[in-house]
């Protein structure tokens, strides 16, 4: 769905990737109980709640990816300049997002503590961001720049 030259389903990923960068700052904010709701288990919420620095930084090293995949999304709308490595950008956050989507029974065993509402729930959301970036990446194609021209 393109109209006005903006890309609606990049739009909606970016969106979407920026939605989950500001709920995971709500974490670094509002600490272990803001871990606990969003599934990232007891062991992560309790060093949270006991200010302990690991969380911060790993919570922030997600928000920054989140919010580069949004601005990506968002160049690649046609809604901000066109950012470097566009193509290539898009596939592969389309990528992650997608295998996260479905290949969240590999990962699980890593998280024992993360329940499986948690993981239906996040795996369902990463496939639904994965769809709008993918949809809205082949329907812009021909007009991205950057590497990956396969």
């Amino acid at each position: 769905m393109v109209i006005s030259g903006k890309n609606k389903f990049l739009i909606l990923g970016a969106i979407s990737s920026a939605s989950a960068a500001l709920a995971h700052l709500g974490c670094i904010i509002f600490g272990g109980d803001w871990y606990r709701f969003l599934g990232a288990g007891e062991q992560m919420a309790s060093m949270a709640d006991n200010g302990d620095w690991y969380p911060t930084i790993v919570t922030s090293v997600i928000v920054l990816v989140f919010t580069l995949w949004a601005l990506y999304g968002l160049s690649g709308a046609k809604v901000i300049p066109q950012l470097p490595f566009l193509k290539l950008g898009l596939l592969v956050i389309s990528f992650i997002y997608l295998i996260r989507g479905v290949a969240f029974v590999v990962i699980m065993p890593m998280f024992p503590e993360n329940s499986s509402t948690f993981w239906i729930v996040s795996s369902s959301i990463c496939l639904g961001i994965g769809t709008l970036y993918s949809v809205g990446t082949f329907q812009n194609w021909s007009t991205l720049r950057g590497k990956a021209n396969v």
